[in-house]
């Protein structure tokens, strides 16, 4: 084996402890944020968006390293698909970690909000939605198509969720006009998860092309 392969061998690992890192965070910041609207914890709420400053500088890191590695080592054929599916990857965390910033805003507006209740739906969805994204990275780490299309299938039920909670949503604000404000938050809750199992899904479509070479994209 080439030094020249010897070394892109290295700044690859180095670029997969990147992205687990980058991973890691902003699965913790969702996780947070939903913890937040649980406990209406306010100050819980403002950590998460003050953490999505670490996670847009990581992002901006691992931008930089992929870069790097396009200009001096010039990849070719699945370690060039790599380094380009990381590059959409790590776009797609970094909106990840905007709409967990999202639902941590949302956690400070709902704490003085007492008379609203957050449906217990909106916490299996969270689950549901951290599991895909969790399922997603593991496959971007070990280039695992079986568990990227698992994600692939998986988005349809939050997808359904989301519907169902809108549904919900529309018949309360026909019985709690006082509340439409309140209401509307608790719902976007839901926009917001929904939105993080889309870009779940990306990362898994990115994998698909890393391994196999296929865009797959817009139900393709």
């Amino acid at each position: 084996m080439s030094q020249a392969r010897i070394r892109l061998g290295r700044k690859i690992e180095q670029i997969k402890r990147l992205v687990s890192s980058l991973g890691a965070q902003v699965v913790e910041n969702v996780q947070h944020s939903m913890r937040a609207i649980q406990l209406r914890d306010t100050q819980l709420g403002r950590s998460v968006t003050e953490a999505d400053f670490s996670i847009d500088r990581l992002e901006l890191d691992l931008e930089e390293q992929c870069l790097e590695i396009l200009a001096l080592h010039q990849p070719v054929a699945t370690d060039l698909r790599f380094i380009i599916g990381i590059l959409k990857a790590n776009h797609d965390l970094e909106r990840i970690g905007d709409m967990a910033a999202n639902i941590g805003r949302i956690a400070v507006d709902l704490a003085a909000e007492k008379s609203i209740q957050i449906p217990q739906d909106y916490f299996l969805m969270a689950d549901e939605t951290v599991r895909m994204l969790n399922k997603a990275l593991d496959s971007l780490i070990d280039l695992n198509t079986s568990l990227a299309y698992e994600v692939l299938r998986e988005d349809d039920n939050i997808d359904l969720t989301k519907h169902k909670l809108h549904r919900e949503y529309e018949e309360k604000l026909s019985n709690q006009p006082e509340n439409v404000r309140a209401l509307t938050y608790v719902f976007l809750i839901s926009r917001h998860l929904e939105r993080i199992a889309d870009h779940a899904t990306n990362i898994a479509e990115d994998v698909i092309y890393i391994v196999t070479g296929h865009i797959r994209r817009h139900g393709r």
